[in-house]
């Protein structure tokens, strides 16, 4: 799936990589039975018997890359025929050659049979992690009450499926509150982690008037999820925002993440926003956490990007300039944005090798404030 209104439900093939986990290629699949029919062919058309039948033993190993046993085992059989009929004139092959060839055929069949069990395991847990990914963030509306928005979510290359970043858009009666932010660690504790969250997350958007106090019972959560072990070392960075009923100011708190970036009449504004102590080091003995106002106007957009986003290098090692780049790929419509955001972070950056997580949120003030 190729929307940015929540997470897919598949990678790209063609960044994950056939030695990644991708269908194999084209070629692949063709050249097995290519190489058996050059070899006839060549052994029709010449006048004088070839010494060519060596080839063909590289059919059945080939087979392997790309079918399965049944397809492999029909090569290997076609081969050894090729070799024993007369009338392809391969310079006949005598019985060691035959039988070094049936050996390498049944070798074939065997390794494609294993090959295509793992496949298909691969195939079952990758499913298993997308899965659990969604379930736990689902896809986001394409609006929350005054406030369009989207998310885009990337896995990382290398690694799991399942990473540890999420975000999430929630109406309340305090208004529309946001969060975007990375737990530590990868794999399914971190889904766990994610998933406390943002339970904890839509709890307090209910009854916390204060986007601080939703920070507090966050860290709180981290806190009691951790069972009191000072070496659990359980910990995530976040940054939430909170809009007033008329989506004319935003509220944002920055705890151990950068906060988001305003795109505004084809400028980027970084607004003051000092990362503060991430959540589930203590927030309540530690400073409190700073609120930071931002006022809004109409066709304004907010963009938060995970460090996949900010911290991801080319070939030479330059990091991804994404507040250089984003005037120029502007889209009134959130989701057009993020998708031409990893498109050219992509270009940037072909081997992205970490998650990538973005959430463009496009509030709409009354009476264009």
């Amino acid at each position: 799936m190729n929307s940015v209104r929540g997470l897919p439900p598949r990678r790209d093939p063609d960044r994950r990589g056939w030695l990644r986990g991708a269908p194999p290629p084209v070629w692949a699949r063709v050249l097995p039975s290519a190489l058996l029919v050059a070899v006839c062919l060549a052994g029709l058309i010449s006048p004088e018997p070839l010494d060519i039948g060596f080839l063909l033993g590289a059919i059945p190993p080939l087979a392997v890359l790309a079918h399965g046993p049944v397809l492999t085992a029909v090569l290997g059989a076609l081969v050894v025929v090729v070799l024993i009929v007369p009338t392809f004139s391969l310079n006949h092959p005598g019985s060691t050659d035959l039988l070094t060839v049936c050996f390498v055929a049944v070798l074939s069949v065997l390794l494609s049979y294993v090959r295509s069990r793992r496949d298909a395991q691969l195939v079952t847990e990758r499913t298993v992690a997308e899965v659990a990914q969604r379930a736990v963030v689902p896809p986001l509306p394409e609006r929350v009450g005054p406030v369009r928005c989207a998310g885009l979510y990337r896995a990382a290359q290398r690694g799991t499926l399942v990473g540890g970043d999420f975000f999430d858009v929630r109406a309340g009666p305090y208004g529309v509150r946001a969060v975007m932010g990375d737990v530590q660690g990868h794999g399914l504790s971190a889904v766990a982690t994610v998933a406390s969250l943002l339970g904890a997350f839509r709890e307090a958007v209910l009854d916390q008037p204060d986007p601080e106090e939703v920070a507090r019972r966050l860290d709180r959560r981290l806190a009691v999820d951790a069972g009191g072990d000072p070496h659990a070392e359980l910990f995530a960075t976040a940054v939430l925002l909170d809009f007033s009923p008329d989506a004319d100011l935003v509220r944002v708190v920055a705890c151990g993440q950068s906060g988001p970036l305003l795109l505004r009449d084809g400028k980027v504004l970084e607004p003051d926003v000092e990362p503060g102590t991430p959540l589930g080091l203590g927030l309540a003995e530690a400073a409190p956490p700073r609120v930071v106002p931002v006022p809004l106007r109409a066709g304004d957009l907010l963009f938060l990007a995970s460090d996949g986003v900010t911290e991801a290098r080319d070939a030479a090692g330059v990091f991804y300039p994404l507040a250089e780049r984003l005037p120029g790929l502007a889209a009134e419509d959130p989701a057009a944005l993020a998708e031409r955001v990893w498109s050219d972070l992509v270009r940037h950056c072909p081997d992205v090798g970490d998650d990538v997580t973005m959430l463009v949120l496009a509030p709409q003030p009354p009476h264009g404030h």
